[in-house]
């Protein structure tokens, strides 16, 4: 592993442990010409992943992008980094476990909804302003007003 301070190629491992969720091994390694610590992850891909945006684009699966817009939907809400790195996980491997090589962008939003739904409300209809590309306020109404007939169809099943 390459030290990002130097550019050594020759750095030490000096701790390896699982992550909480066992996803990850996560190193501390050192490198011995400039003395500088850092922390790395591996992490299992089963495949490459290509992401196919709306406009047909194509681009690799990124695992810190879809980390950064799950952390933006829970942002100043009391759902911790564990949290986010365990639904990130859930989905990646949900992704990778389809046996498709190409992911549509609205596949991936489709599972990030799912996951906020259950994880936190307020940042399920944050994600979903954006998602669902809310052009008016009647559009965010609607929503609400469906989250909520959702709900209640819940709690009566539930008694």
């Amino acid at each position: 592993m390459r030290c990002p301070f130097c550019n050594c190629t020759d750095t030490q491992v000096k701790d390896s442990r699982t992550t909480e969720d066992s996803s990850a091994i996560r190193r501390r390694r050192e490198c011995p010409e400039c003395g500088s610590r850092f922390t790395t992850f591996e992490r299992v891909y089963l495949r490459d992943l290509v992401v196919v945006k709306k406009n047909g684009e194509k681009t690799m699966f990124d695992r810190d992008k879809l980390t950064k817009s799950i952390q933006i939907a829970v942002r100043k809400r009391p759902v911790s980094q564990e949290r986010v790195d365990k639904v990130v996980s859930s989905i990646q491997r949900r992704l990778e476990s389809s046996g498709e090589a190409e992911i549509s962008t609205r596949t991936i939003g489709e599972f990030v909804m799912e996951a906020l739904s259950k994880l936190d409300h307020v940042a399920y209809i944050r994600f979903a302003s954006v998602y669902k590309d809310f052009r008016e306020v009647k559009d965010f109404e609607e929503f609400v007003e469906n989250i909520d007939k959702l709900a209640k169809s819940i709690e009566g099943d539930e008694d």
